[in-house]
């Protein structure tokens, strides 16, 4: 077992890999054993640097499925080592956010760039180049989601940061490349002059600047080619994507979307000249390499910021944090997830390690499912029942068939108590089939929470909606110590991963709750003086938009709702999360409840609908339409209505219309 992880001498190697040009065959068994590495000497840092390069990589081979957990993995790291606020926050969301972007997971994506801005504006200078790359990012989505003005004035924004911050802009990379996207989108808004000025100038300072050498030289010269061809140039556009191909196929070889979009607008200018009878060479002068690579990143370079790298601040934050955990098991109370950790680090790692050696790199720990220490809501109070010494152990199929029985005989067998804690109590229900410590089979784990082995397919909205939030938090919480196979982390991310169409199904029908409860209902039932109706209402009221606010900010990213219990201790520490949408419902919310008994039943006259109820149920009123507005705002900053109207039933048929799918499932009725 590693007992320290270099980072420094981590990155170097993967830099020898890539100089080496020999990324295609040993770039994953690198990154993954260092993952190993890391992980096995409790350097968090050290997996939050290997995760951030495993992203990049993953990307550059359009391996987006394969990504996907670990986008969700790094996340998960960062916010749980505490970092938001640092730059290496910044650089993992940028990271994260450019895989989702590549993936298509748009929505997702750029929820997590603003997030990476609104963290970037307090640990950037202004003319940090980083804030140019995001810059540089943020258009590359514009362009894609067809949103082409926001996407040149991120450009041209970047480029400023970029020309004011260079020493020489005219041999600077970075400079080159942002003129090359504002070239191809200048194309897109038909701005043909312009974007042929801004593509010829990215050529001149890759040659100026002697960088045809960079990987992101094939950028420059495919986004010329793109030029060309749009103003008939087929000819010139032949050579450039030809030149493009060479150094594409040298840097990142050829099973690529990269080559393969390359090679396909290659062929669309050579039947265009030939159509024009314009005469084409067979071949391509510029095959048989352009010399050493760099590292794969984004053809268009900025699309992504440099993975954070083991520097010293990083290093001495990673120290601290080793040393809090040691001072963590040596003093008390510990949480149930602290406690779980050290118990598998102190019994369950070791069992593995010497009984079972062959499935060392196949076993996935952690704690994951019901219980408030899932969450990390225990105290104190939580210790009386279903807590004590325990963690899961996950496996395939096919291992839990061969030693699923035995390794469970053994997780029996390892101390009840550790660390003044134990034997664990457990209730009646957490016992049996729905034990929630020891070894499972990773899709019966699932089975046993949501029902199903795996999250539904994209195409079942109908399953999807059968799952309540609370279930699905339960299958997406705690942590997750080690996966080596990733097989496990795959299955959670995949709960994670609701379709666009039913959150947004989902929005629209918490809208109409929100709307009938606490809009409709709650003044009504008080101007009956029916505080018992009223009360319900607005139970129902803040049910529905407290599940609106986990929706609105993307469960991939926030998880969902949990179960009643902890609504609010959830919530409230997704209020304190950076660039959280709605941050400030949840408090308005308790104000309302706070309010509802003296709304409902008469306050300060103590008589049900008394005239002591007057002040509060016009306070109470007033937040509920405060709110209501304040979602409406967000609905139309996320670009889902038009509509100002405050009456939220109103709003559904508009956010109704994102829904892309037919199944009438989605749609209200």
């Amino acid at each position: 077992m590693a007992d320290h992880f270099d980072a420094n001498a981590f990155l170097k190697g993967l830099d020898a890999i890539f100089d080496a040009h020999e990324q295609a065959k040993k770039a994953e068994p690198y990154l993954l054993q260092a993952l190993t590495d890391a992980e096995n000497a409790h350097d968090e840092a050290g997996q939050l640097t290997v995760l951030n390069e495993i992203m990049g990589f993953y990307r550059s081979q359009s391996r987006h499925d394969d990504n996907q957990w670990m986008v969700q993995r790094a996340l998960e790291l960062a916010s749980r080592m505490g970092i938001e606020g640092t730059e290496a926050w910044t650089t993992t969301l940028i990271n994260a956010a450019t895989s989702m972007r590549a993936a298509g997971k748009y929505d997702q994506a750029e929820d997590l760039y603003r997030q990476a801005l609104d963290s970037a504006l307090k640990t950037y200078e202004p003319t940090d180049r980083r804030l140019a790359a995001l810059h540089n990012n943020l258009s590359i989505l514009y362009s894609e989601t067809k949103r082409l003005d926001k996407s040149e004035a991120e450009l041209r924004e970047a480029l400023r940061i970029l020309e004011s911050s260079s020493p020489n802009a005219n041999e600077d990379l970075d400079v080159a490349s942002t003129h090359t996207n504002l070239a191809l989108t200048l194309l897109a808004e038909d701005k043909t002059e312009g974007a042929a000025a801004h593509a010829r100038k990215a050529l001149e300072i890759y040659r100026d600047g002697h960088l045809e050498h960079s990987a992101h030289y094939a950028s420059a010269l495919a986004g010329y080619a793109q030029v060309c061809y749009h103003t008939s140039l087929f000819v010139d556009a032949v050579d450039a994507y030809r030149h493009a191909l060479a150094v594409i196929e040298e840097c990142y070889g050829t099973d690529n979307d990269y080559w393969r979009v390359t090679e396909s607008n290659l062929k669309d200018a050579i039947r265009a000249a030939r159509e024009l009878g314009m005469k084409v060479p067979d071949e391509n002068p510029y095959a048989g390499g352009r010399g050493k690579a760099e590292q794969p990143e984004d053809t268009t370079a900025l699309a992504a910021a440099p993975a954070p790298t083991a520097s010293d601040a990083l290093l001495k934050d990673d120290k601290a944090e080793q040393a809090d955990i040691a001072a963590t098991l040596d003093r008390k109370p510990m949480t149930g997830l602290q406690l779980a950790k050290a118990y598998w680090q102190a019994y369950g790692k070791p069992l593995i390690e010497e009984k079972y050696p062959e499935y060392k790199g196949r076993i996935a720990a952690g704690l994951v499912g019901h219980g408030s220490e899932c969450y990390g809501f225990d105290d104190e109070i939580s210790q009386d029942h279903d807590f004590g010494p325990g963690f899961c152990l996950w496996l395939t199929a096919e291992d839990y068939a061969k030693i699923g029985e035995q390794l469970q005989a053994d997780y029996e067998a390892l101390p009840q108590t550790f660390e003044g804690y134990g034997p664990r109590e457990q209730t009646a229900r957490a016992q049996g089939a729905g034990r929630r410590v020891g070894v499972f089979e990773i899709g019966a784990f699932f089975e046993s929470i949501t029902g199903y082995a795996e999250a539904p397919a994209d195409d079942a909205p109908h399953e999807w909606l059968m799952l309540d939030e609370a279930t699905l938090a339960a299958a997406t919480n705690g942590q997750v110590f080690t996966d080596p196979l990733g097989r496990f982390s795959k299955v959670r991310q995949g709960f994670k991963m609701m379709p666009q169409d039913v959150v947004l199904s989902l929005v629209s029908r918490r809208l109409g709750m929100i709307a009938q409860a606490g809009q409709y209902n709650l003044p009504r039932m008080l101007k009956r003086g029916d505080g018992a109706a009223a009360w319900l209402s607005i139970g129902e009221f803040v049910k529905a938009t407290a599940s609106l606010v986990y929706l609105i900010n993307n469960p991939v990213s926030v998880g969902y709702l949990p179960y009643y219990k902890w609504s609010f201790a959830a919530l409230r520490k997704l209020s304190r999360r950076i660039a959280t949408v709605l941050g400030d419902v949840p408090e308005q919310l308790e104000t309302v409840m706070r309010l509802g008994s003296a709304a409902c039943y008469g306050g300060a006259a103590f008589g049900e609908g008394g005239k002591g109820a007057g002040p509060a149920i016009e306070q109470i009123n007033r937040t509920v339409e405060n709110i209501c507005a304040e979602i409406v705002k967000t609905l139309n900053r996320e670009g889902l209505t038009t509509s100002s109207e405050t009456f939220l039933e109103w709003q559904r048929p508009y956010v109704e219309e994102h829904i892309e799918s037919a199944d009438p499932a989605l749609r209200s009725l």
